[in-house]
C-alpha cells in the first residue's frame, strides 16, 4: 500500500466540495445523458494518510496518541458518487502512485475506469481531442502538485462546451513565481508564466509601464497586486476562455496565508447549464458558510 501522506483544513475543505458537486452533478444530469464522466488530472493513489499529533497532558484531559487514519482522496470519492459515473480517467505520472490507483481499479472491476500513466496536460488534450462532447458531460478535477496546469489544456477543456471544471489553482506558487520586482524573473519563470497564462501578456498586465518622472527617469516595473489581486487577475484571465467562472474560495479560510483559490470554470454556454452549475457551485463555495462549519468543529 503506498502512503499518500498530505491533507489539512483546507484539503477536508476542497474535498468536500468536490463531493457535494459530483453528487449533485450525477442526480441532476443523470435524466438527461447516458455519458457522465469524471477525469481527475493529479489523480494520487485514491486515498491520504492523516495524522494527528500526540497531546500532552492538561489539567483536564489525559495525553492522547498519535492517530494515524487512512482516509479517501478524490479518486475513492468519485468511485462512491451516487449516482454512479459511467466512466472515470485518474491521470497520474508517478508511478507509484499509480500502482496505487491500479489496484484501486481492480478492487472495482465492474466500473469502467481507465488509469493513464501519463502528463496531466497531454492526456487531457488527447482525451478531448479522441472524443465526441455532444453526447456526454464532464467534470475534470484540476488539484496540480505546483504550476503544472498550462493555458492550452484549459483551452482544450473550455471547447468541449461539456465540462465542468474544478481548479485548486496555486497562488501561492503564482505570488514567488511573480517577484514583485520585474527584472527579478529569470527565463524559466517567464516562461512558467507564460505557459500558465497562453501568452506574454501578463508582464504588461502585472508589471505596467508608468510614465516618466519629471526628471525623466522611468519607474522601475514592480508588481503591485497582493494575493487577492493576483486572485482575480486569475479568475478575469479564465473567464476570457470559459462560459462562466464563479468567484473562488480562498483556501485556507481560518487561518495562515492564502495558498490556493478553488476555481469552478464551467465551459457550457447555454443558460440552463450555467445557472444550474453556478446555483450549485455558489452554495458550495461560499467562504460564509466553511467559516461557521469550521468554527463549530474545532
Amino acid at each position: 500500500m503506498v502512503d499518500h501522506e498530505f491533507g489539512g483544513q483546507h484539503t477536508e475543505l476542497k474535498l468536500s466540495i468536490i463531493e457535494g458537486y459530483l453528487r449533485a452533478f450525477t442526480t441532476a444530469l443523470r435524466p438527461h445523458f447516458k455519458n457522465l464522466w469524471y477525469i481527475d488530472a493529479f489523480a494520487g493513489t485514491g486515498s491520504r494518510t492523516v495524522r494527528t499529533e500526540r497531546k500532552g497532558a492538561s489539567l483536564v484531559e489525559a495525553p492522547a496518541d498519535e492517530v494515524v487514519e487512512r482516509r479517501r482522496g478524490s479518486a475513492q470519492i468519485a468511485i462512491d458518487t451516487r449516482p454512479l459515473f459511467d466512466f472515470l480517467v485518474f491521470i497520474e505520472k508517478n508511478k507509484n502512485y499509480v500502482a496505487a490507483l491500479n489496484d484501486l481499479a481492480a478492487h472495482n472491476l465492474q466500473r469502467k475506469i481507465v488509469v493513464a500513466e501519463e502528463d496531466a496536460n497531454t492526456a487531457l488534450r488527447q482525451l478531448v481531442d479522441n472524443n465526441r462532447w455532444d453526447d456526454k458531460r464532464a467534470v475534470v478535477f484540476l488539484d496540480p502538485y505546483g504550476m503544472e496546469v498550462e493555458w492550452s489544456t484549459l483551452e482544450a477543456l473550455a471547447s468541449t462546451e461539456a465540462i465542468d471544471v474544478w481548479f485548486l489553482f496555486p497562488l501561492a506558487g503564482l505570488f514567488r513565481q511573480a517577484t514583485r520586482r520585474l527584472p527579478d524573473i529569470d527565463e524559466s519563470k517567464r516562461a512558467a508564466l507564460t505557459r500558465m497564462f497562453g501568452s506574454a501578456a501578463w508582464e504588461s498586465e502585472l508589471y505596467p509601464v508608468e510614465a516618466a518622472d519629471l526628471l525623466g527617469a522611468i519607474p522601475e516595473r514592480r508588481r503591485d497586486l497582493d494575493p487577492r489581486g493576483l486572485e482575480a487577475y486569475v479568475q478575469k484571465r479564465l473567464s476570457t476562455i470559459f462560459s462562466k467562472v464563479l468567484k473562488p474560495l480562498a483556501l485556507p479560510v481560518r487561518k495562515g496565508p492564502q495558498m490556493f483559490s478553488l476555481f469552478l470554470c464551467i465551459s457550457n454556454k447555454t443558460p440552463k447549464a450555467i445557472g444550474l452549475a453556478t446555483n450549485i457551485g455558489s452554495h458550495l463555495l461560499d467562504p460564509k458558510r466553511h467559516l461557521i462549519k469550521s468554527s463549530t468543529t474545532k
